[in-house]
This record gives C-alpha cells, sequence and structure tokens, in this order.
C-alpha cells in the first residue's frame, strides 16, 4: 500500500481551486458535490488545494508555493506533484467506495468502478443508515469489541444475513440482531496454502484471514497472500512457539507440496 486512503470532510470548508477548462470545472464539481467552498489562491483558511492549470510551468511554480504556505496539493494529471490523488467515486450514500490507483491510471480506476457500479445494490445506503442507527443494539447484543467485530464480518459475508451484494429488506438488520450467529470464534487457526497465487485461496481461507487479528508467516510468505488480511492485523514471522490467542490468530505455513515461486 503507498497511499493512504481517507476520506476528508469537506462541508463548508474552503478549497483552493486553480484553473480553468474541463479538467478544472470537474474537480469543482467534485469538491462541490462534497459541501467544499471553491476559493482563490490568496484564501487564508484553505488547507487543501487543487492545480489543474495546462501550462506545466505555471502548475509546477503554483504546485510550490502552495506546499510552501503547508497546504496538501492535488495536481491534476502530475502524480508526482500530488500530496493526495482523487479516486474514481462509488457513491451510495452514506456508503462511498473509493478507487485509487496512486495516479498511475486514472482510467483503470473507472473501469473498476464502472464494473463494481453494476455489482453493489441501490439499497446499500439503506443498509448503513440502518446499521447506524441499530449501533447501541448491535452493542447490547454483542458486547464485547472483538466479538461484535467477528459477529459483523460473518454477518456481511457472501450469504451472510448481511450480505452487501444482495438487495435487503427494511428489517434485514433487526432480524440478523435478533438471531446472528457470532461468526469465527477466537483462537488458532492454521492454514496451508498450496500456492504463492492469492487467487488460489478458498473462501474459508479468504475469511479467517480477513478476520484474523494477528498473522503467523513464514520469512517467504508472498506480500500477495498477506495483504488478503484484514489492513490493521498484526503480521509476525513465524518462529515455531505455541501461541496463546487472545483473539482470531492466523497461522500460515506452506502445504507440504507447495513452494514459495
Amino acid at each position: 500500500m503507498n497511499q493512504l486512503p481517507i476520506f476528508l470532510n469537506l462541508r463548508g470548508r474552503p478549497v483552493i481551486l486553480l484553473g480553468d477548462g474541463e479538467a478544472a470545472d470537474a474537480k469543482r464539481r467534485l469538491i462541490e458535490r462534497s459541501g467544499g467552498i471553491c476559493v482563490a489562491e490568496g484564501s487564508p483558511e484553505a488547507r487543501v488545494a487543487i492545480v489543474a492549470l495546462e501550462d506545466e510551468a505555471e502548475a509546477i511554480a503554483a504546485v510550490a508555493r502552495l506546499k510552501a504556505r503547508g497546504l496538501i496539493v492535488n495536481a491534476v494529471d502530475r502524480p508526482a506533484l500530488c500530496d493526495f490523488t482523487t479516486p474514481a467515486i462509488i457513491d451510495r450514500d452514506p456508503v462511498l467506495i473509493a478507487i485509487g490507483t496512486g495516479g498511475a491510471s486514472a482510467g483503470l480506476a473507472k473501469a473498476l468502478r464502472q464494473r463494481l457500479e453494476g455489482l453493489l445494490p441501490a439499497t446499500l445506503g439503506d443498509l448503513a443508515r440502518a446499521l447506524d442507527a441499530a449501533r447501541d443494539a448491535i452493542r447490547l447484543r454483542w458486547p464485547g469489541g472483538a466479538e461484535r467485530r467477528r459477529a459483523i464480518d460473518a454477518a456481511f459475508a457472501p450469504g451472510g444475513a448481511l450480505d452487501v451484494l444482495a438487495d435487503q429488506g427494511a428489517d434485514a438488520v433487526e432480524r440478523w440482531i435478533g438471531g446472528g450467529r457470532a461468526g469465527v470464534s477466537a483462537g488458532l487457526y492454521e492454514i496451508a496454502i498450496g500456492s504463492p497465487d492469492p487467487d488460489d485461496l478458498t473462501l474459508r481461507q479468504v475469511r479467517l484471514l480477513g478476520s484474523a487479528d494477528l498473522v503467523l508467516h513464514p520469512r517467504d510468505m508472498p506480500s500477495a497472500i498477506l495483504s488478503r488480511a484484514r489492513a490493521d492485523a498484526a503480521m509476525q514471522i513465524d518462529d515455531g512457539a505455541d501461541a496463546a490467542p487472545e483473539g482470531v490468530t492466523v497461522r500460515l505455513a506452506w502445504a507440504p507440496t507447495a513452494g514459495s515461486s
């Protein structure tokens, strides 16, 4: 992961936008759609800036001026100058899905967005609002933080009570709280990896990695496999010692017939 994806709250806040033409107009619409206010370069209150200038020298100079003031800057079509990039967006308010390539290819991000748009139900935003309204009930049903996370993971899994790719009825969250499963239980799970290709992982293996609090792995385990774990999971090279996990620990090992290449 070469960038940290974040969502900025721009509502009512000034954003410097420099430039004219199609690229600047597109950024203006994006800023205003998110509630931001487009302002000129001289604004003393702005903390974010987007430079959409056609001329290369002018763009480089503008980026340098803005960064010298401590602003974080996006320079359209100039990823080397960017502090942040703007992703392709799927909007199921309040759910936002951002697809970025680190500036490598806006076309690829757009193609992925278009493909995913057809997979995600229009009711996804309704599901998010229902979950937000049920926060207290969910905490009461699953009091422990780790226990709650595992129950939520199970609900969102393919075929689960709240499968995110299925159209959910208005009472789906209420029904899940009433009879939802606890999900992956705390403990040690061992996974035999038969191939360095992450596409060869089984659904069970992907689910366990996605639930792991700690991943123990051999030194030569490919990053492509490890990246299927939770982004905030702890990673540790396996030294063969007995593990006494408090949460979900996943121990990866090569299957006897597998290799790391």
